[in-house]
């Protein structure tokens, strides 16, 4: 949990953790914890939607264009005076495209591991899903990711050393048809990533510690 929590306990993490705690009228630490679960769910299902082809050129298109990773650019201005409308809209289009039919779940899941009851679940990651997707556009265009391949790999090292606990959220809910396929997806990534240093909190670490 190392490098999550690094990401969070950074100076543009606590910035985040706070502007949503505030917009959601949620303890902070319950948020951060929420966020801490959150996040690797939401990487965890677009890699699982980019292992198509086409839907790793879609995720691409989309971090080319309106998410660019601008929104982390100015967190004042996001959280200043309430979170807009229209990120909240954006927010909700990107967990409809993301979680399709899993995303109920995903949020009782949440609620039931957070004690946050599911409609501020809903609104928590409504907030963190353009930030992920911003974090994301930074990482691809740092890494010079320019196929789905790349997309995939990159998705990859970003969700590595999840502990446990994540792990086995990951497989339940995005393991659509029952079949496994994920758990070896994620143990993989997690294998991997204990020979290396880095997983989410080693690429976001850095972007976050600007």
């Amino acid at each position: 949990m190392e490098g999550l929590l690094d990401l969070l306990n950074s100076p543009m993490g606590k910035k985040v953790i706070s502007g949503i705690a505030g917009q959601t009228g949620q303890a902070e630490n319950k948020t951060a914890d929420v966020l801490s679960m959150a996040m690797p769910l939401l990487l965890g299902a677009m890699k699982k939607n980019a292992a198509t082809p086409e839907g790793a050129q879609g995720l691409m298109n989309a971090l080319s264009s309106k998410h660019d990773g601008s929104v982390l650019d100015d967190l004042g201005g996001l959280f200043g005076g309430g979170v807009d409308q229209t990120v909240m809209e954006d927010g909700a289009g990107i967990l409809g495209h993301v979680f399709g039919g899993k995303q109920a779940n995903v949020e009782n899941a949440l609620s039931q591991r957070s004690g946050i009851d599911a409609g501020s679940i809903a609104n928590i990651l409504k907030i963190a899903a353009p930030i992920v997707m911003g974090v994301l556009a930074k990482q691809k265009a740092e890494n010079n990711v320019g196929d789905a391949s790349g997309m995939n790999n990159l998705l990859g090292s970003m969700l590595g050393g999840q502990p446990e606990q994540n792990q086995s959220l990951l497989t339940t809910l995005l393991d659509a048809d029952g079949d496994g396929s994920i758990l070896d997806d994620v143990a993989g990534m997690v294998m991997d990533s204990s020979k290396k240093k880095g997983g989410i909190g080693g690429l976001l670490g850095g972007l976050f510690g600007k």
